[in-house]
């Protein structure tokens, strides 16, 4: 078995592409090999700022030999009246490359077709690597492409050397004016090389021990933390690392050096939030906090290569960062001197969405809104009435820092700053989180916020964006959604879900749609709401079928009503774990029944089904018991409903369905009795009535 290696030598690459490409060089590079035939053990890559590699090991040495049956034209065609082959049979013999008389028929369910065995494969790895080589490294995708020296080709960045060995053999392939060879270039300042790689199992020996590349992104991770926090340790402290930072600076080195600097006291009276967005978004350092939790004077930064002056250097550093962090406190001090109602008046000029209005505009509407949300969740949340108001002033204030200094230099700390501003303003803890948190979640994987005004001023704000684009008739399509209206719908569930919040979704979308005035909407009230719920229908199944649930499960839990998005989850899961019982499918076999009958003969029946019968026209037996089952089960039914019991209220069918079962099995439903057959319609409509609470039985396929 052969060992592989592939290294693409480019200029330094940006940090976000890094990991990404290779993922994408294993996977386009496994599946090459599995085409081609080529048995393997692994295939492995590893991508720095300046070159890309994949490694594959327990390479065979050649392909795979099989036979393989190949249909060609059909019998008639192939052969004429005498039996010889035409000119379509030849051309079919000729191309697989098999004698005539090696040539058969095979019948097959369109007929008898011409075919032919052949053996495919046992060519060497070597002779066909060269064309994987380019296929792989032509079909690399990047964000942006760029090209180079008058040549065609396009890549992410130049590239500089190829270099491609099976073994000690050199795989030959070209790109442009590149072609490969045993030749590799080391760390730009440490070992630059050129280094000649004998043999593909040397390669990774030299680029560590000569050309002082650390290849393996994860390992470059791991040296910058356990540095990082060995510093911090001596300084008395600990590192403020941060998952996504750590990741870009690991992809900006091939030699990680921590070192520690320092920076001076007074800069710690700014805000940790300011600090940290100084140290992180423009220098790429990492900030340094105590046992308390407060910032101490230092910070961690990575260099790509063992200074020869490490002091001098750190002095380099230090003085970068001051004059950012100068920068944050001049904002600081600068913001703290202006009250709210300057940026409120301010926000008049700063336009939210063409036709939607100004910035303040929409701070008035997230004043109303939160208002109402407050009030529809004070009793059980337990806001006093006295509250209330501070719940809308927040929305009042939440943009007010939009058009703060800070914000205006550092725009990832917008709401972050607002609640700081409010603190410090003794605007109270109820105003100061909600702005602290009100951009929350801003993803999937982030979490919503935790106070209740938080969250309720989030709900406010993105309920507002989303109502104010469906009314303009801007829907996401396909992979565009600039104004992220995925995550707001997606946000305000997982709010609602999260929080316990006993919100109605129709009716939070009517109250911000009410909110704004003077609007020229291209869509009507009624319109925009039901694509509205659509969309955000849509957005449940997504965010369900990812947790695992199966599709069909979570279309039955939607289609009862996702309206009430607090206890869509709840519901949802009862109904998961029904869906594993023994007379689930029985039981969804006797429910769809009585909806298909509501649903095929509700329009025939002359009027309206209400769902109120007539206990004295109930003649058979099985129509009474039915009709007594429901009765007898309808106060606990609400109980266990009130008590967000939905494993209790799915037991109950178990209760509900043999009753069911007799009914169909003995009373004829559409008799000929006009009255009669109305009544026992209306008895079913009941029925349906309470199971369509819990699930649409109709898209539950069994």
């Amino acid at each position: 078995m052969a060992e592989f290696i592939l290294e693409i030598g480019i200029e330094e690459m940006p940090a976000r592409f890094v990991p990404k490409l290779a993922d994408e060089l294993a996977a386009r590079f496994e599946k090459l090999l599995a085409e081609a035939m080529i048995d393997c053990d692994h295939v492995a890559t590893y991508a720095t700022p300046r070159r890309l590699t994949a490694h594959v090991t327990g390479m065979g040495e050649e392909q795979r030999s099989e036979q393989e049956t190949v249909s060609g034209p059909p019998v008639r065609i192939a052969y004429d009246e005498d039996g010889n082959l035409t000119k379509a049979g030849q051309g079919f013999a000729k191309t697989q490359g098999v004698a005539e008389a090696d040539l058969f028929t095979m019948k097959t369910d369109k007929g008898e077709y011409l075919a032919a065995t052949k053996n495919v494969g046992g060519g060497k790895s070597l002779d066909i690597l060269p064309d994987l080589c380019v296929r792989a490294v032509e079909a690399m995708t990047f964000p942006k492409r760029m090209r180079w020296g008058g040549y065609d080709f396009a890549f992410g960045r130049p590239i500089r050397w190829l270099l491609a060995l099976l073994d000690d053999a050199v795989v030959e392939f070209s790109v442009e004016n590149l072609t490969a060879d045993r030749i590799s270039h080391g760390h730009r300042v440490m070992g630059a090389g050129p280094w000649t790689i004998e043999h593909a199992s040397k390669y990774f020996e030299t680029m560590e021990a000569k050309a002082k590349v650390i290849l393996d992104p994860e390992r470059r991770k791991q040296i910058i933390v356990s540095e990082g926090d060995r510093l911090a340790a001596e300084a008395g402290g600990a590192i403020v690392w941060k998952e996504s930072l750590l990741q870009e600076v690991a992809n900006l080195v091939e030699w990680p050096v921590p070192i520690l600097g320092n920076i001076d006291s007074m800069y710690l009276e700014v805000p940790r939030e300011v600090l940290l967005t100084s140290m992180q978004s423009h220098q790429k350092s990492f900030g340094v906090q105590g046992k308390d939790g407060k910032l101490l004077p230092h910070f961690l930064t990575t260099l790509n290569l063992v200074p020869q002056d490490e002091a001098l250097v750190r002095k380099g550093w230090e003085r970068v960062l001051k004059a950012r962090l100068e920068d944050a406190r001049f904002f600081w001090e600068a913001d703290c001197r202006v009250d709210f109602q300057t940026w409120l008046d301010k926000l008049e000029s700063v336009v939210f969405l063409g036709p939607l209005g100004s910035m303040g505009d929409k701070a008035r509407r997230l004043e109303k809104l939160c208002g109402q949300l407050a009030t529809i969740v004070a009793e059980p949340k337990g806001i006093l009435p006295g509250e209330l108001e501070a719940y809308a002033q927040a929305g009042r204030l939440a943009k007010a820092d939009l058009v703060s200094e800070m914000v205006n230099e550092f725009d990832s700390l917008q709401g972050v700053m607002g609640g700081i501003y409010a603190e410090k303003a003794g605007k109270g803890d109820v105003i100061s989180q909600a702005l602290y948190e009100q951009y929350l979640p801003a993803g999937p994987e982030t979490p919503v916020p935790s106070s209740l005004s938080g969250a309720l001023l989030s709900m406010a704000d993105k309920a507002d964006t989303l109502t104010g684009c469906f009314g303009l008739g801007k829907k996401p399509t396909g992979a565009n959604d600039p104004f992220a209206l995925r995550r707001c719908a997606l946000g305000i569930c997982r709010i609602i879900m999260e929080h316990g919040l006993d919100v109605n979704l129709a009716e939070l979308l009517s109250y911000a749609r009410s909110a704004y005035s003077d609007v020229k909407w291209k869509l009507d009230d009624g319109e925009a709401k039901a694509r509205l719920l659509d969309f955000f229908a849509n957005r449940l199944r997504a965010l369900f079928s990812g947790k695992g649930f199966e599709t069909k499960v979570v279309d039955a839990a939607i289609g009862a009503g996702f309206e009430d998005v607090r206890t869509l989850e709840k519901r949802l899961e009862a109904l998961a774990e029904f869906s594993g019982t023994d007379g689930f499918e029985q039981a969804v076999l006797t429910f769809k029944r009585a909806a298909n009958i509501i649903r095929k003969q509700g329009d025939e029946a002359g009027q309206e089904l209400t769902g109120n019968y007539d206990p004295e026209q109930l003649g058979d037996a099985q129509e009474k018991a039915l009709a007594a089952k429901l009765e007898q089960t309808g106060a606990a039914f609400e109980d266990l409903w009130d008590a967000d019991d939905f494993s209790g209220l799915f037991r109950m069918l178990g209760e509900l369905r043999p009753t069911v079962d007799a009914f169909f099995d003995n009373v004829m439903v559409m008799c000929d009795d006009t009255t009669l057959r109305l009544n026992r319609l209306n008895l079913l409509k009941a029925l349906v009535d309470r199971l369509g609470r819990l699930a649409d039985f109709n898209a539950l396929q069994v």
